[in-house]
């Protein structure tokens, strides 16, 4: 017996746990005869027009601009950033020698959407979406490419007058091409 029960008696009891199912049933009768106070969001069938707070954390990305264009430089420090290593940058050389971005590896799985690789890259590489749903029948697709290409960033793709020649210095990547990047050597510049 709870202390409830002592204090008011066995009929007491059982009139208290009435009139609390009553008190339940009039808020579900107020809702089935007016739906539109309803204040539960009726998810997935509200997807078209559900819309995440402003400081709501997920998905990660890296923005690219209208050419397509990313403006990660492979500099690292997101990696350095990172707490549990869930982003890897993963660098190579160009024709000139320069330092250029070959794979962004992201892994969903080990993210704690801390914000700190965003807070902490120097150039507005990276950003965090609304976009939350991302549930998978294989942990493999938890590990993205951010980048759509592999190549020099943004500023350094505008100095290129010649169209074509941009276009060679920019080789396709998948979202999904990061898999067999995850057991690749870092490089010494892309950080750890």
């Amino acid at each position: 017996m709870s202390p409830k029960d002592v204090q008011h008696g066995f009929i007491g009891g059982i009139f208290f746990g009435l009139l609390s199912l009553i008190q339940g049933m009039v808020v579900t009768v107020k809702y089935f005869l007016r739906p539109s106070t309803v204040v539960t969001l009726q998810y997935p069938e509200n997807r078209a027009t559900l819309k995440m707070y402003d400081r709501f954390r997920a998905l990660l990305e890296m923005p690219h601009d209208q050419d397509g264009y990313h403006n990660c430089t492979a500099c690292g420090i997101c990696q350095t950033a990172c707490p549990n290593a869930s982003i890897k940058v993963i660098s190579a050389k160009d024709t000139a020698g320069k330092k250029i971005l070959k794979n962004y590896v992201w892994r969903l799985d080990a993210c704690t959407f801390c914000n700190a690789c965003v807070q902490a890259c120097p150039f507005s590489a990276l950003a965090m979406t609304g976009k939350f749903e991302s549930a998978v029948y294989d942990r493999r697709l938890l590990t993205y490419s951010l980048n759509r290409y592999s190549g020099p960033p943004a500023n350094a793709l505008k100095k290129i007058a010649d169209p074509e020649e941009r276009k060679k210095m920019m080789e396709p990547c998948l979202p999904y091409s990061a898999q067999a990047s995850v057991n690749e050597p870092v490089s010494s510049a892309g950080g750890k």
